[in-house]
């Protein structure tokens, strides 16, 4: 009896020193992340980088350091750490396999937030799409559209498709096309052109504005014109030159032909 109370004795003895030790090496790794969160926090705010990047970064660190305690505190009362980490493993694959979607818009979203294609703010076009950048999340992408609709895309979508940034540029060019009739003179046609352009105080000077004969259609002739503004007046710059050279062109008498069908009758004919 006295050999039985001296193992339990020894037992709860061992028990409760590898517990104090548990719980100190827990408490002291806790202050310590506590310590290096604080200092990361402020190493990182100073950096260049956007918000988003810079929310990801703290969350992710502070994740791996209580997760490097925790194994570590259990680790000094003898756990084996490698059957549990093996188990984690098998647990994330088994997860991974389920969560495929996920994971992918988990990983595009660490590309878009590094490799930087967009930020927030930018103007970009995607699939019929069109709108500004609202925000970059780590599994999708919030764009406010022109009618000011809320739209969310997974980020795997944005990095396997084309994506088309109008605010990476300075400027931004403004395509427009106009048929005109074959019997209007091409120089006056685009000296009334050009005498629009130089109306509106948007449409830069420099790059220069351009007009061209682009095509002999069957109905007319394509005149192509290209001038250049600041991304957030694209829309002001094209609805503009869609009214006035229309305004111009009907001062001028400078004819917009369309489509129409001529009928015949053989019998007057004859």
């Amino acid at each position: 009896m006295d050999n039985f109370s001296k193992k339990f004795n020894d037992f709860i003895g061992t028990i409760g020193e590898n517990l104090i030790i548990f719980v100190l090496v827990l408490v002291a790794g806790l202050l310590a992340v506590k310590f290096i969160m604080m200092f990361s926090k402020k190493a990182i705010l100073k950096t260049k980088l956007d918000h988003t990047v810079k929310t990801f970064l703290y969350s992710m660190l502070r994740v791996l350091l209580y997760a490097i305690v925790v194994v570590t505190a259990l680790s000094t009362i003898g756990v084996n750490v490698n059957s549990i980490v093996t188990a984690l493993g098998a647990a994330a694959v088994t997860a991974g396999l389920a969560l495929q979607d996920t994971i992918k818009n988990f990983v595009s979203g660490i590309i878009i937030i590094f490799s930087k294609p967009f930020t927030a703010g930018d103007l970009i076009e995607f699939e019929g799409i069109e709108g500004y950048v609202e925000s970059i999340r780590v599994f999708y992408t919030t764009i406010t559209t022109y009618e000011n609709k809320s739209v969310k895309i997974p980020n795997s979508k944005l990095t396997s498709n084309n994506v088309t940034n109008c605010s990476s540029g300075e400027y931004r060019r403004v395509s427009l096309k106009y048929t005109v009739s074959y019997e209007d003179q091409i120089t006056k046609v685009k000296s009334v052109i050009y005498s629009v352009i130089s109306k509106n105080s948007k449409i830069l000077a420099q790059p220069e504005s351009k007009v061209y004969v682009s095509k002999h259609l069957d109905s007319g002739v394509e005149i192509s014109v290209f001038v250049w503004g600041h991304p957030d007046d694209y829309f002001p710059i094209y609805f503009y030159m869609q009214e006035q050279v229309k305004l111009a062109f009907d001062e001028n008498g400078i004819t917009i032909p369309y489509p129409h069908v001529e009928l015949h009758d053989k019998k007057i004919n004859k």
